[in-house]
């Protein structure tokens, strides 16, 4: 029977609009089982949101501009928990995104989104909202990746990042990376249980 490696192996460069996924052994309030949506990463540091993480309450609650919104929220991570971010596909429409791959953006104008919403209820399906966001400083998340704790991937595609609907994404995205990433995403998450 041949050994398999169960390292995780990153080829693929760390560069925004990529997902982490965090290794399936990681235990931490944030991260486990997490993939994360790499916003920015440069020379001074990186950032980017937890998608699979969810807060108990809606987003009515947090804002009452939002009415009668029952959107999922994110846990986007630990730093700034009490900021509301957001990540959207509807491009130039709303002032002052920021783009991250060929159709997803970062932020703009939230009074504006919140007006449109109002009008435009269907847009809430192109917004996605985090209660705080992930972030790590110069070289930090090199060192991670150097250390096995995560896994660079390119082969999401918007509609599922944007999809607050798939309890299992985790498992998902790591099972489509290779055979024995498949293995990987049947793994307990207790290693004594294996």
């Amino acid at each position: 029977m041949q050994n398999i490696d169960f390292n995780l192996d990153n080829s693929i460069p760390l560069e925004k609009g990529k997902l982490l996924l965090s290794e399936p052994f990681l235990q931490d309030e944030f991260f486990t089982r997490s993939v994360i949506l790499l916003c920015e990463h440069n020379e001074t540091g990186s950032f980017g949101f937890v998608l699979n993480n969810y807060v108990e309450f809606s987003l009515k609650e947090i804002s009452k501009s939002f009415i009668n919104n029952m959107a999922k929220i994110s846990l986007g991570g630990p730093v700034k928990k009490d900021n509301l971010f957001f990540i959207h596909t509807l491009g130039d429409l709303i002032p002052g995104s920021f783009h991250i791959t060929d159709t997803l953006y970062l932020g703009g104008d939230h009074q504006l989104l919140i007006e449109e919403i109002k009008e435009n209820p269907e847009w809430i399906d192109q917004v996605r909202f985090f209660l705080g966001y992930s972030g790590w400083d110069e070289g930090q998340l090199q060192a991670e990746l150097d250390e096995k704790n995560w896994l660079v991937v390119d082969n999401v595609k918007t509609h599922q990042i944007m999809d607050t609907k798939n309890d299992d994404f985790w498992k998902d995205i790591m099972a489509i990376q290779s055979e024995k990433h498949k293995i990987m995403s049947q793994f307990p998450l207790d290693p004594r249980l294996n």
